[in-house]
């Protein structure tokens, strides 16, 4: 059994029933949460099913701590001050001793649902159950547990420790107190929780991913190249970054997999996924994370 960081000095805790939290999925999301957590000053555990996954994920945050240090951002007392906060779990039953449980596991249904038994088995009444999900329905997960009125979703954005936006995703049975607690968990750590109803893709990926879509179909029907459809993207709307480099960023699996959730929960046409994109994933051609999406990483 993992040792739970002791509670110690809390640089931000605006409600004391949030002491310790265990992030489930060490990929770049979760590690990215697990990072935050620990930087805001919660004994933070990281658990993830794949033993490698899992020490990638522990690794990614400290090279992530070490970058911050080399750029003066931070201390390197205060690096060893997180790195003490942050504890790897050797498996589900050491949430016993959390108030808190955000889960970062793939975009899947099943996979998600048996999570949420197993942690439902451990979990005291009063702890919490959150998904980080970025479409499917919170509703449909929380019915798996015997409190769906604890279950809430905290979808954060990526990367974690930059980005401010948390959507609090509200279940049809999440509680006022529940949605209350996770909202204040997120502003602890420095975020801006937008509360939004449950509805597949919520609001960011709702109205983002068919847009990236259609660049992907606007690219595959030869309209423009990659490079331009991005460049028109960035300059006439004043996107940041380019719908295409975006599917990179976030993965094109995740793409494809919130596309096809809008597709099958709304039943409507105008959520198909674009081929290219299908077709890309199969290839392996995952975007920043493998190598090669729409453009190249090499290195």
């Amino acid at each position: 059994m993992a040792v739970l960081p002791s509670t110690g000095p809390f640089e931000a805790t605006p409600d004391a029933r949030v002491r310790r939290v265990m992030v489930v999925g060490a990929g770049t999301m979760g590690r990215g949460i697990a990072q935050v957590c620990a930087e805001a000053g919660y004994p933070t555990l990281l658990f993830d099913a794949d033993a490698a996954n899992l020490a990638r994920g522990r690794d990614a945050i400290d090279a992530a701590w070490k970058k911050l240090a080399d750029k003066g951002r931070k201390t390197a007392e205060e690096i060893a001050v997180c790195q003490s906060r942050l504890a790897v779990a050797g498996s589900t039953a050491d949430a016993a001793g959390v108030d808190l449980v955000i889960e970062a596991i793939f975009e899947n249904l099943d996979a998600k649902r048996s999570l949420f038994a197993e942690l439902d088995a451990v979990l005291t009444r009063e702890a919490v159950l959150a998904s980080n999900t970025s479409s499917i329905s919170i509703t449909k997960l929380a019915a798996g547990t015997s409190n769906p009125d604890r279950f809430v979703g905290l979808h954060f954005f990526n990367p974690v420790p930059v980005l401010p936006l948390v959507e609090v995703v509200r279940g049809m049975r999440t509680s006022d107190e529940t949605a209350e607690r996770a909202a204040a968990f997120a502003r602890s750590l420095g975020k801006t929780p937008v509360t939004v109803n449950d509805a597949p893709g919520f609001v960011a990926n709702r109205i983002l991913l068919p847009m990236i879509n259609e660049a992907i179909f606007t690219l595959s029907e030869g309209v423009a190249t990659k490079e331009a459809i991005d460049e028109v993207m960035k300059l006439g709307m004043a996107h940041p970054i380019g719908p295409l480099a975006l599917a990179d960023l976030i993965g094109l699996d995740v793409c494809l997999d919130i596309m096809t959730t809008l597709h099958r929960d709304f039943g409507d046409p105008k959520y198909r996924p674009a081929p290219m994109l299908a077709r890309m994933v199969a290839a392996g051609a995952l975007g920043r994370k493998s190598g090669e999406g729409f453009y190249r990483y090499d290195g």
